[in-house]
């Protein structure tokens, strides 16, 4: 199965997340994130330190958007690179995530792409008998 995919939307950036669990699902959109931001090799290893974060929504929709919302925060506002994110647990108004991050060092990494926000725009959750199906539109 796929982790995400990426479709064009007028002047933003779309990206459909999959995951077989709710958790999985809200991890491969942290990683779909970075790959939207950074160019980091796979081979590149983890240094840094780890956070733990708490996040609510209204529904799952909403806890995805703010999740993101979060990550979004500590790349633009914080400085930080979220390198991986174990998501520990997840309901569908709250989430715990214990997130890898590594300080973001212009010299090593380039930003692929500056993003303003992540939108509530066509954002959807959804359960399949596949596994779980998100889609989310970052402004650019």
């Amino acid at each position: 199965m796929l982790n995400y995919t990426f479709f064009d939307h007028t002047a933003d950036i779309g990206v459909e997340i999959f995951g077989q669990t709710r958790k999985e699902l809200f991890a491969n959109a942290s990683l779909a994130l970075k790959e939207i931001l950074f160019d980091i090799p796979s081979t590149e290893p983890l240094r840094g330190r780890k956070k733990i974060i708490t996040v609510e929504g209204a529904d799952t929709t909403d806890l995805l958007i703010n999740y993101l919302r979060e990550i979004l925060y500590l790349v633009n506002g914080e400085g930080w690179i979220v390198r991986n994110a174990e998501i520990t647990r997840c309901g569908s108004k709250r989430l715990t995530a214990n997130l890898q991050l590594e300080p973001f060092d212009q010299k090593k990494y380039a930003i692929k792409v500056e993003l303003k926000a992540v939108t509530y725009h066509n954002a959807s959750v959804k359960k399949e008998q596949s596994g779980w199906r998100a889609k989310v539109i970052f402004d650019v």
